[in-house]
């Protein structure tokens, strides 16, 4: 495990060198933050990092409900049970374990780790524009149906989970990277993720942090290549 910081965001990263997952703490004032649950077990060493912090954790919030995002988040909740668990009212059903289709949302099929036996559940759903703390929230799809990404308006800086990933290169979920493609092949709709790494590409973020790989400073101009990859293979997809 390692740690890396950029001002008030502190990326928790497991088994940076084989298959990095990131969790992140954003710190504020008194308390803490943390974006994902990352894979089970590591309950533990995200609660080290905070304490090594000092502030308290309230809320957990999740990108997404896919296993390598969520695995540890019974045990955070068995031991931080006044912190507040957020995430999109649709992947809350994937969080229940649950890959139905709504109306309009085609037929394709909803992939990745969907986890089966969480227990936890949301005591908030989180939509376009709601704020916790200094984040505002974001609805990104596409890697799922309801993948949220978190604005922090003090920084600019650009909580994305699984939209982008940076290990081995930047790409758009759904782009297969051959060094690391398991986002890709865990992505629902790459249509609706194209367009929203366009979103994210108009928010201009000074900071992009993602689920898989590194954080980008100044990131613009690799957001845009990773968006004109993935418009080129866009006729594979059609």
């Amino acid at each position: 495990m390692k740690v890396k910081s950029k001002g008030s965001l502190h990326q928790i990263i497991f088994f940076p060198s084989i298959f990095p997952v990131n969790c992140y703490l954003v710190e504020e004032k008194s308390s803490l933050l943390l974006i994902d649950a990352a894979l089970p077990k590591k309950a533990d060493a995200i609660l080290n990092v905070a304490a090594k912090i000092g502030k308290p954790i309230t809320h957990i919030i999740l990108t997404h409900a896919h296993g390598d995002h969520v695995g540890s988040l019974d045990e955070l909740k068995e031991r931080l049970p006044n912190a507040r668990v957020a995430i999109s009212e649709r992947d809350a059903r994937l969080l229940a374990g649950d890959k139905s289709l709504d109306p309009g949302e085609g037929t394709l099929p909803i992939k990745g780790d969907v986890p089966k036996g969480v227990k936890t559940r949301a005591d908030l759903f989180i939509k376009e524009g709601d704020k916790i703390g200094s984040l505002r929230a974001v609805a990104t799809p596409g890697h799922t149906p309801g993948s949220m990404s978190f604005l922090d308006e003090r920084t600019n800086f650009l909580i994305v989970g699984d939209a982008f990933q940076t290990r081995s290169s930047i790409a758009v979920s759904g782009t297969l990277v051959p060094l690391f493609p398991f986002p890709a092949f865990a992505t629902w709709n790459k249509e609706v993720a194209l367009q929203s790494a366009k979103k994210i590409a108009a928010l201009s973020p000074n900071l992009l942090a993602v689920g898989h790989g590194k954080m980008l400073s100044n990131p613009a101009h690799d957001i845009e290549k990773a968006i004109y990859k993935a418009e080129k293979e866009r006729v594979k997809w059609q």
